[in-house]
């Protein structure tokens, strides 16, 4: 038996949603922009209410550790500490590329060599991506990218690829190739951290409460070789 709240604040959108054994239970986003610092805390409240009500008690908290925007993704991990800390409970650390996968990955049939390619704006054409096969083993790590018409040439070669995720959705016109698929309105939500907070609570697969740092995209486009850049 397992009941985690999940929070996901890594891009404009805010979601928090209460799962047991692997079955959502309670769920609340809010997807007008970002409001992360004013509505966070209500919905975690709500959902506590909740879980009280139905005599559910928690285990865990996950939180979205990115890549992400700076300011949503340190929203985020401080008020799962903050939980972590007042409730002594273990923290869970879910990347955010996999939850765009998951997100697909459960609302289509995906044939066995597909791919997966989540993407995170990271301006003008500079993303922050990954590629994963079925199983959400790295065929590509993660890494921020640059996209031109020669990106996953060789992937896509072999390969269906999926594409989606905001950062797909500026790319789509420059990515010309009959195995890229791009996933239209895919949106991060704390409910597709479901599964994957599950199996990290079943493996003890906790992070630091005190000294866990997120993946912020700030970061990762410092790194980005100035060679690449268009």
């Amino acid at each position: 038996m397992s009941a985690i709240l999940n929070i996901e604040t890594a891009t404009d959108v805010c979601s928090v949603c209460l799962s047991q054994d692997g079955e959502m239970k309670f769920s609340n986003a809010d997807y007008k922009g970002r409001n992360h610092a004013a509505v966070l805390g209500g919905y975690v409240k709500d959902a506590l209410d909740y879980a009280r009500q139905c005599e559910i008690k928690l285990d865990a908290v996950a939180v979205s550790i990115g890549p992400g925007s700076y300011t949503g993704l340190r929203i985020g991990l401080s008020e799962a500490k903050g939980l972590c800390f007042g409730l002594g409970l273990p923290l869970i650390g879910v990347d955010t590329l996999k939850i765009l996968s998951v997100a697909v990955m459960f609302s289509r049939f995906v044939g066995e060599d597909e791919l997966f390619v989540p993407m995170i704006d990271a301006r003008r054409m500079e993303v922050f991506t990954g590629v994963y096969d079925l199983a959400l083993n790295e065929v590509l790590a993660p890494q921020p990218m640059i996209i031109d018409g020669d990106s996953f040439r060789e992937l896509l070669e072999s390969h269906k690829m999926l594409f989606m995720g905001n950062g797909a959705d500026k790319v789509r016109e420059v990515i010309k190739h009959p195995n890229a698929e791009f996933i239209y309105g895919v949106q991060l939500n704390a409910v597709d951290m479901i599964a994957l907070s599950e199996k990290a609570f079943r493996e003890k697969d906790f992070i630091d409460v005190a000294y866990s740092t997120p993946k912020y995209l700030k970061k990762f486009q410092a790194t980005t070789p100035k060679k690449n850049i268009l």
